[in-house]
């Protein structure tokens, strides 16, 4: 298995400030390289959540090492606000997010996140559910083509399910390598391009599977309900899907939104205060030697923004 590299950890640091006596949310605790960094950084409490039951045993460690400063709750980030209460904490001073496929997952062959190993087409990240080749062999070519368009914001997904539907029917989908070989019989690599033909096609079942979008809508909620005044929220994405997201929560909950030149946000009337305001309204990406020592961090924007007063409407 590779190293894990906690993606822009410096810079996740710098913007939740841990410090003693707080307490955390780290939503994607993963291999829990941010959490062992907040518990080291700081004699704080860190609540990490992990939908991924191979999150467990990495959980049992960090728990030896830092006992009750280190709370360990199996579940999605979407339910934060449940998990978290539920854990016995009303209220927490930040609350991370590194949204995505973790590098761990990604190792791991028969979890079937990555064409670079022949594995089950699964990418199930809590390993319950349907999988991705539930959806591949049984989703009707233009609902396919949709979500292939949609989440991988691939501008060939038609051809892509009409191949993908052309191979099933002599032979139904069951390997990682079956369907990106299907991908690449219709997606020809140019010379110029930087990533696989198959790699906008895994994407976008891996998002479909997991519900990932929704996730971090859900999440972000969470967050904004979790935190304190003075509290911090970071997140840290890795595609346009994700980020816009993001970017648009953050804006519209500090009082801001895009206008019709997408370069400069614009200051809106609010009825009542802002829940958020942004330490940066550019999205913060990974330094030069961090890319050149973890090439996952290449796309990695991370944002963060400070809980206000403000109280949360309906959203």
């Amino acid at each position: 298995m590779s190293n894990h590299y906690p993606v822009m950890l410096n810079e996740v640091l710098h913007g939740l400030g841990p410090q003693d006596g707080e307490v955390y949310v780290d939503g994607t605790f993963g291999a829990g390289g941010y959490t062992r960094a907040f518990l080291n950084a700081a004699d704080c409490t860190v609540i990490a959540i992990d939908r991924d039951p191979s999150a467990l045993k990495i959980a049992e460690e960090l728990a030896q090492e830092f006992g009750g400063r280190f709370v360990f709750v199996q579940g999605c980030f979407g339910d934060a606000l449940e998990l978290v209460n539920k854990a016995g904490f009303e209220k927490v001073d930040g609350f991370v997010l590194d949204v995505g496929v973790s590098s761990m997952q990604i190792d791991q062959a028969e979890r079937g996140f990555s064409f670079r190993f022949d594995g089950s087409l699964d990418m199930r990240m809590g390993q319950d559910g349907v999988t991705a080749a539930d959806i591949v062999n049984d989703t009707e070519e233009e609902d396919l083509a949709n979500l292939i368009y949609r989440y991988g914001e691939e501008r060939l997904s038609r051809r892509i399910a009409k191949n993908i539907v052309t191979v099933r029917r002599d032979k139904k989908f069951e390997t990682t390598f079956e369907l990106a070989d299907a991908v690449r019989q219709v997606v020809p690599r140019g010379p110029k391009d930087k990533i696989d033909p198959a790699t906008r096609t895994f994407q976008a079942l891996r998002i479909a599977v997991n519900d990932e979008l929704g996730e971090l809508e859900r999440g972000l909620i969470a967050a904004e309900s979790l935190l304190k005044n003075g509290g911090r929220l970071a997140v840290v994405s890795f595609h346009s899907l994700e980020d816009g997201i993001v970017k648009a929560f953050m804006y519209e909950r500090s009082g801001y939104h895009a206008n019709v030149s997408r370069h400069m946000p614009q200051q809106i009337e609010r009825e009542v205060t802002p829940t958020f305001s942004l330490k940066k309204r550019k999205a913060i990406e990974a330094s030069d030697e961090e890319v050149s020592e973890n090439v996952r961090s290449r796309s990695a924007r991370l944002r963060v923004a400070v809980r206000n007063e403000g109280e949360i409407s309906c959203v």
